[in-house]
This record gives structure tokens, C-alpha cells and sequence, in this order.
């Protein structure tokens, strides 16, 4: 365990207790915050393609969906031209019946070894794929109505901006009525999930017994080389066993060619109303209420769905014993055990009671996840006493920034700036000890995955207000 008196600073520790201020966890000068922008910036120049930033160098060299929405909100700060063509061309994947998909495939890098391609999913298969780009047939949370958001009120020129809002705001609706017509076969207004890589925490452990259900014969397991293993230690990545599941789903979906009726209708092994992927729709749904407001259209639609998927999440996704929300499988007609930090983020979305947010924040302030007085890194993906957790195993316990930014605005909505801050100051330790790197170990703060990672850049920038600290240079 890691304590204020050996790896981890005393500063933040000491700093948790305290009110907002410019010190951030102890920099001696503004020069050493000035030092991390600076190198923020020059990983997401040196992804950027031209066209959409890719979230890393070698095993991720093409665009992907949520991915590509932290980027912008990143970009928001200080570039706007790139935040704006960042969303463009994700929009420019979106398939005929509103699906954004997981990934637009990078046509100008042809020498990439990345698996599954677009040989593999063809997904020219299906009448609503756009043909051009070439795409995955799968999505990814749905934070674009929260992204264009965030551009709208940080754009230096508002009006490009509602420029964008004007022609994204009929595509966000559409991706938005796709997955309530598509994916919500109930009627319930929460929305199904049909593979691990949907959620964005792909190798989580909440999937593990989903994944152990399907029994593949060995005729059913797929022919395939893995390549993330050449770019990425074996140790931290997924096992061939889930790997085997996730290409058997794509074949799955691919053999139906990618018709939604069909994949539910034929008992699809893998439907889970994943609580990540709910909280962020109904965030969303609000987010898209505000844009609605923005641009003198009617925002009540938008108010009426997040307030119905709120109430479908937590009367059918609270776990009322352990006090945290889960996730439920569909197919097994059964909630889901694990417990995750997604299990956190209806506070992002503002969907538990006052009451409700008490009992998330009891658990959350534990050795489970990170309590403060413990001066742990914050936070964890996964409950640290489970069995399952592993410190650096992709998904499976370590630190992503990105959770932990929707968990640093979650908090907002519930008054805990002591927690909040501290979460803040982590996120920029870890980046100062580590660099950008794809996750980190909550154990020592060694980063693990991917290196120059794009998102871990982007939403550094964001949330140490980098429109604040260049204001206060000009002053």
C-alpha cells in the first residue's frame, strides 16, 4: 500500500483538505504546468492525421468514436479548427440507420497492421453502412452531444461553432433514436450493449460471466492472428479466451449482416443494458436538451428521455445491498456482479437521489476504490479487495483518465470538491510522474498500454482549465 511518507507526495494529501487553488499539487512554479500543456499539446500533434487524431501511434491507427469525442473536448481549449474536424469526420462514418460506429477505418495508412480491419468486418454487407469511409459494425458510449457541448461553450468563434451545432445536432438526434429504436427491444428506455468493446472498458471483469457462458465448440471459435499483442505486453491484454468471444461476436453480427432485428431475434449471447453506456445517454439526452436551447429548437423531447432513462436506471440497475449501480444481462435475464467504477457514474449524469449519492460516495471513500485518508492513487476501475482486480491488466483495475473525469464532474453535481480535487491533483501527479500514457497502475503510478495516448492528453487540458491559465499569461 502506498502512503504519504513513501511513494506517494504529501502534498496530496495535504492539499485534498483544502479549498481550490492555482498550486496544483505542489509544482514549485507555473513553469512545471506549463511543461505538462506543452507536452500535452505535442502528443496530440503528433497523432493527428489531418483529418482526426488517432488515439495512439501503432496499436490504435485509426478513429475511434468516444475516443475521438474527448480529443475534441481537449481541442476545445485552444484549437478549435481541429475539435471541429474531429467531430466532422467521426460523423462522416455515421451509418444510414444513425449508428456512429466504433471505429472509421484510416484509408491513408494502408500499411497498418491493426486486427479486425475492415477485411473482417465487412461491413459493406449491410444496406445502412455509409460504404465510405469503411467502419466497424459496432458503437461506443455515446458522449457527442457532450463534446459538441463543450465546444459550443468554450469556441473562440461562436459562431463556426453553432455552424458545426446546426449540422451535428440532426446526426446526434439520429444516433440517439437509433439506439432507443434499435437497441431498446423492451421498451424500458435503457439500451443494450451486444459486445464487450461497445461499453469502451472491453476487458472489464463485469464481463466475465457473460464471456464464460458462451461455450464455444471448437468449430465455433474463429480463425484469426491477433496483432495487439506485437504493439502491447501480452500480460496486460486481453486472454485468448475473451479475445476468441470478441471476434466470435463480430462473425456473429457479420453473418446477419449487422441487421439489429436479426442479431436480437437470434439470441445474440452477448445483450447487456451496461450502466456506463446508460448514464452517458441520458448525460447526453440533457447535453442535447441544451444544444436544442442553443440553437432556438424545441428541447423537450431531449429533457423527456434523459428523465425516463434516469428512472429506468434506478429502478432496474441500483443494487440496493452493496449500494452502487450495475450492470444487467439480458440474456440471462439477471444483474451483473461486478462492481466497477462505471457503478459511480450515474453521478455524471445526475441520475442518483441526494440518499442515493451518499451510499456511492460511502463505498466510493473506501479501500475498495480510493479513501482519501488512505492517499492512494485515485481511482481505480475496478474494487480493488475482488479477486478479479489486477493492478495493470487492461480494464481490470487500473487508472483511466477518462473515467475519472466523468467521475471529477460527477462530483460537481453533488458538492464533493474535497474528493473532486483530489481526484484532480492524481490525474496530473500521475501524468507528471508517468507521462500520457493509456492507463496507470493505482499501486505505484507506472503507466501501462499505449505511450503519447490522446485522450489522456486531451482531458489533462481540460481539467486543470487550460483556457484559465492562458487567460491569467495574457493578464
Amino acid at each position: 500500500m502506498i502512503t504519504a511518507s513513501n511513494d506517494y507526495p504529501k502534498e496530496i494529501v495535504l492539499m485534498a483538505s483544502n479549498e481550490e487553488t492555482d498550486h496544483i499539487l505542489g509544482f514549485e512554479s507555473s513553469t512545471d504546468i506549463k511543461k505538462l500543456i506543452k507536452q500535452a499539446k505535442e502528443v496530440l500533434d503528433k497523432n493527428w492525421t489531418g483529418k482526426f487524431t488517432k488515439p495512439t501511434s501503432g496499436l490504435y491507427p485509426h478513429q475511434w468514436s468516444w475516443d475521438s469525442c474527448f480529443i475534441a473536448i481537449g481541442y476545445a481549449h485552444y484549437n478549435q479548427e481541429r475539435a471541429e474536424k474531429e467531430l466532422r469526420h467521426l460523423f462522416s462514418g455515421q451509418w444510414n440507420n444513425g449508428m456512429v460506429p466504433q471505429i472509421v477505418f484510416n484509408s491513408d495508412d494502408e500499411d497498418t497492421d491493426y486486427f479486425p480491419g475492415t477485411d473482417f468486418w465487412q461491413t459493406s454487407c449491410s444496406p445502412n453502412a455509409p460504404g465510405e469511409p469503411d467502419t466497424s459494425g459496432i458503437c461506443q458510449p455515446p458522449v457527442h452531444a457532450t463534446a459538441l457541448l463543450l465546444l459550443l461553450e468554450n469556441a473562440k468563434d461562436a459562431e463556426k461553432a453553432e455552424r458545426l451545432a446546426r449540422e451535428l445536432f440532426p446526426k446526434i438526434k439520429a444516433w440517439h433514436d437509433y439506439l432507443y429504436r434499435e437497441r431498446d427491444p423492451l421498451n424500458e428506455d435503457l439500451v443494450y450493449v451486444r459486445h464487450p468493446w461497445e461499453s469502451g472498458q472491453d476487458n472489464s471483469p463485469v464481463w466475465d460471466q457473460v464471456l464464460k457462458r458462451m461455450d464455444l465448440e471448437e468449430q465455433d471459435k474463429p480463425d484469426y492472428e491477433r496483432t495487439d499483442t506485437k504493439h502491447v505486453d501480452t500480460a496486460v491484454r486481453p486472454t485468448d479466451f475473451s479475445y476468441d468471444r470478441y471476434i466470435y461476436l463480430v462473425n456473429y453480427f457479420r453473418d446477419r449482416n449487422y441487421d439489429e432485428n436479426e442479431i436480437y431475434r437470434d439470441g445474440c449471447p452477448f445483450l447487456v443494458q451496461d450502466i456506463l453506456f446508460n448514464s452517458l445517454l441520458c448525460r447526453a439526452n440533457r447535453d442535447l436538451a441544451r444544444i436544442a436551447g442553443w440553437l432556438g429548437k424545441d428541447a423537450l423531447p431531449f429533457h423527456e428521455r434523459a428523465l425516463k432513462t434516469a428512472k429506468a436506471v434506478n429502478n432496474k440497475l441500483w443494487d440496493e445491498e452493496d449500494g452502487i449501480y450495475i450492470s444487467y444481462d439480458l440474456r440471462a435475464d439477471q444483474h451483473i456482479s461486478g462492481h466497477s467504477l462505471a457503478g459511480f457514474l450515474p453521478l455524471y449524469a445526475h441520475i442518483p437521489s441526494p440518499s442515493r449519492a451518499r451510499r456511492l460516495f460511502d463505498y466510493l471513500d473506501t479501500g475498495s476504490f480510493c479513501e482519501l485518508d488512505e492517499s492512494c492513487f485515485a481511482i481505480p476501475t475496478y474494487d480493488r479487495r475482488r479477486e478479479e482486480y489486477t493492478p495493470k491488466k487492461y480494464w481490470r483495475g487500473p487508472i483511466w483518465i477518462n473515467l475519472n473525469w466523468l467521475l471529477y464532474h460527477g462530483l460537481t453535481n453533488y458538492g464533493r470538491q474535497r474528493y473532486q480535487h483530489y481526484i484532480k491533483q492524481s490525474i496530473i501527479y500521475l501524468i507528471n510522474m508517468s507521462g500520457f500514457y493509456e492507463y496507470y497502475s493505482p499501486e505505484n503510478g507506472d503507466g501501462y498500454g499505449s505511450k503519447d495516448f490522446s485522450w489522456s492528453a486531451a482531458l489533462f487540458l481540460d481539467i486543470i482549465g487550460l483556457k484559465r491559465i492562458e487567460l491569467k499569461d495574457e493578464m
